[in-house]
């Protein structure tokens, strides 16, 4: 069974600049397609960035411009660099495939508050 190891959330002032990590125990290209998912308290899960083997990405429109999906395939890794972060930010972060959920890891705790 996979496991996905998403860290590099804190607390952040607004205005202000995280970078997630996604490290996966096997092979991310068997993966396929990864997204970066997120939950604030009292919502439902919800899809923010998601890029494909080859490259391609797509954004939320609530964070397009903001933030950056990458994916290092050598390493296992799919990353989510957060720009500009708004106090609406706040939320676990999760990654997972985007077709085909596998067990999700423990996520990582954004706060953004001044």
């Amino acid at each position: 069974q996979v496991q996905l190891v998403e860290s590099g959330g804190g607390l952040v002032q607004p205005g202000g600049s995280l970078r997630l990590s996604c490290a996966a125990s096997e092979s991310i290209i068997r993966l396929n397609a990864m997204g970066w998912y997120r939950q604030a308290p009292g919502k439902q899960r919800e899809l923010v960035a998601s890029i494909f083997v080859g490259g391609r990405t797509n954004y939320a429109d609530s964070v397009k411009g903001r933030f950056t999906i990458s994916r290092d395939n050598a390493k296992n890794t799919v990353y989510l660099q957060m720009n500009s972060l708004k106090p609406e930010d706040t939320a676990v972060y999760y990654c997972n495939r985007l077709y085909g959920a596998v067990a999700w890891g423990q996520g990582t705790q954004v706060t953004v508050s001044s």
